[in-house]
């Protein structure tokens, strides 16, 4: 996630539904609530939305029913087109391409999974996995080595020549997550791909997602509209209200600082310190002098628990994953967190 130039990046992007939308939107004074351009005879389901999105970092979008938050991903993705504003794809305006560039672009640098598995009943999982291969026109041999090949990465191997009707819920996701995965893209996009499995499965799915991503390292944006959810995936969380982004950050952040009171609504059952990691409470030293065992800037201050209560430090050093010290951390603050009192 270090790419300084964002694999995707979107600009005060507007989606109106409604006659006469891009005129509306050029003659519509600025700072125009959701109410007031209802009223005006249209919905804004996209509402002046900026995001960059880095190479290899999953952005999980959440928001309740309405948000906007498929609009968005759709506008990305250019399944439908903006009203107003820029998608830039590795620096191409998406809006620029035409019919057949578009679809080039979407074949070769986009995978797409969604809420229904959208299996086709009467062929197999290989065949199902295989199918976009086959509609790029890669030969029988070729698109065969490929499908089983994430066929195994996913968990199914040994049920290749299985029908859907054949597997479970979960199985049947897995194979949709293998058919977006056989044309190796660079970017995924996944619209609540797990809401409709029990929490058990949905637990596992997770869990595997979270196992490939560890692999593969894909440009990913996540919707979901469970917090939990997003806790556990995201890189960064943007969360959406009435088309607009409310706030995007990291989950530690969103969780120990939210924006508004929307995004504090989402985190106040949250138990903070099982989200809130060392490095988000960590600050500059600026001399003073540290002693002793240091902490994780991974660790979360759930799993610092034991630590925090019987060591009487006030302020703790802080090393990241190399080992390399990059501050101190603020016992009291840490426990505060701790003790839901942050």
């Amino acid at each position: 996630m270090n790419d300084i130039n964002p694999v995707i990046s979107c600009k005060s992007v507007w989606k109106l539904f409604g006659g006469n939308a891009e005129k509306y939107l050029a003659s519509m004074k600025k700072g125009q609530s959701f109410e007031q351009i209802r009223q005006a005879g249209y919905i804004a389901a996209v509402r002046d939305v900026s995001l960059d999105i880095a190479r290899g970092e999953m952005l999980v979008i959440m928001g309740l029913s309405g948000s906007g938050k498929s609009t968005l991903v759709r506008c990305l993705s250019r399944l439908i087109d903006i009203t107003g504003g820029e998608v830039k794809v590795d620096g191409q305006d998406i809006m620029d391409l035409n019919e057949r560039e578009l679809i080039d672009l979407r074949r070769k640098k986009m995978g797409m999974v969604f809420q229904s598995f959208g299996l086709l009943p009467h062929r197999t999982v290989l065949e199902n996995v295989a199918f976009p291969l086959e509609m790029r026109g890669q030969d029988r041999h070729d698109r065969r080595e490929r499908a089983m090949e994430v066929i195994k990465l996913v968990g199914l191997e040994g049920r290749e020549e299985y029908f859907p009707r054949e597997l479970s819920g979960g199985q049947q996701q897995r194979v949709g997550i293998a058919r977006s995965l056989a044309i190796e893209p660079d970017i995924w996009f996944l619209d609540e791909p797990f809401s409709a499995l029990d929490p058990l499965i949905r637990r596992e799915m997770q869990d595997e997602f979270l196992r490939l991503q560890e692999i593969l390292g894909k440009t990913i944006v996540f919707i979901t509209h469970d917090f939990d959810e997003a806790l556990r995936l995201a890189d960064r969380i943007a969360i959406m209200k009435d088309g607009a982004v409310e706030q995007c950050d990291t989950p530690d952040k969103i969780v120990l600082n939210p924006a508004t009171e929307y995004v504090a609504k989402f985190t106040e059952e949250i138990e903070k310190s099982r989200v809130i990691h060392a490095e988000v409470l960590t600050k500059p030293i600026n001399g003073y002098k540290l002693e002793g065992a240091s902490i994780s800037a991974d660790a979360t201050i759930l799993q610092l628990s034991r630590q925090l209560i019987g060591d009487n430090r006030d302020i703790l050093p802080v090393t990241n994953k190399d080992g390399v010290l990059i501050g101190g951390m603020n016992r009291q603050e840490a426990l505060n967190v701790l003790l839901g009192e942050n």
